[in-house]
């Protein structure tokens, strides 16, 4: 299997009124799961990596890994470069073999933000590279997350079309809020601004931090149009919990088989969310 432009994947969630889940894979072992559990219910996924993961891999060994893993499966996914944090970083993974990148400017002067992503795409389109950018701010739900900054700003239905249109993204991520991380309460999503957001807007809406949201809200947000929802923190919940019962059984094993039996917590989160979004069967 190759991985396809991110485009490709949304604009058919689009068409028929699903959402693709995209999932934080920051090694062989993540994207193993991911791949297996998508490839099982026939399902379109993006594997997602990003600068909070430099210190695991840089961007030219995780896109090797990405394709080696690939070759095992038949499944239709796309590789994005999350929260990319300049151009030079998304140049980077695009040079590694990413079909899809975003660029988050998004605490930055929109001006500032809609230059930066204008002159990705025309470097980026001609190479089928997806790119995505993020208008309004999606903030942090706690201080574990790397993505997002303090506080969030709800996106401007009004900019969202100028935007848009100023930048040529092919997808936008907006806030209306969401937020990164682990929620302490469940967040109230302004339906009413997503609506008019998908009124004026004909591009691929994503959500960021769909960890700890209400199934029931998210269905409602695919149903207004969001056609992407990524999911980290939960998969990060699921492996860190096998590990403590790994690491504090009384019966030691080999660790090898402990690791492999704690990657295994992620699948069904994965499934989780694949069957959330209606993504199942599409692929």
């Amino acid at each position: 299997m190759k991985f396809r432009p991110m485009a490709e994947l949304l604009i058919d969630a689009q068409t028929r009124g699903y959402a693709v889940p995209s999932f934080d894979a920051w090694n062989a072992e993540t994207m193993e799961v991911v791949l297996r559990v998508a490839q099982d219910l026939r399902a379109p996924v993006i594997l997602m990596n990003g600068p909070g993961e430099l210190n695991v891999l840089p961007p030219a060994t995780i896109g090797a890994v990405a394709r080696a893993v690939a070759q095992r499966f038949s499944v239709t996914a796309a590789l994005l470069l999350d929260h990319g944090d300049s151009p030079e970083n998304a140049m980077a993974y695009a040079d590694a073999g990413f079909t899809s990148v975003m660029l988050d400017y998004s605490t930055r002067p929109v001006a500032e933000n809609a230059a930066a992503l204008r002159d990705l795409v025309r470097q980026l389109h001609p190479r089928g590279i997806t790119v995505e950018g993020e208008l309004g701010h999606v903030g942090q739900a706690d201080t574990m997350t790397v993505e997002g900054h303090g506080d969030s700003t709800l996106t401007q239905p009004d900019e969202a079309a100028a935007f848009v249109k100023q930048t040529g993204i092919d997808a936008l991520a907006i806030s209306i809020g969401n937020a990164h991380g682990q929620y302490t309460k469940l967040p109230a999503f302004d339906f009413e601004r997503l609506a008019k957001i998908r009124s004026t807007v004909s591009v691929p809406l994503v959500l960021h931090g769909g960890s700890g949201t209400s199934g029931t809200d998210l269905k409602k947000a695919i149903t207004l149009g969001m056609t992407k929802i990524n999911v980290a923190t939960e998969l990060m919940q699921a492996l860190r919990a096998g590990f403590l019962d790994e690491l504090n059984a009384t019966q030691k094993r080999w660790l090898p088989v402990s690791l492999g039996d704690a990657w295994q917590r992620m699948a069904p989160v994965v499934e989780k969310w694949i069957r959330i979004t209606g993504a199942a069967g599409r692929a």
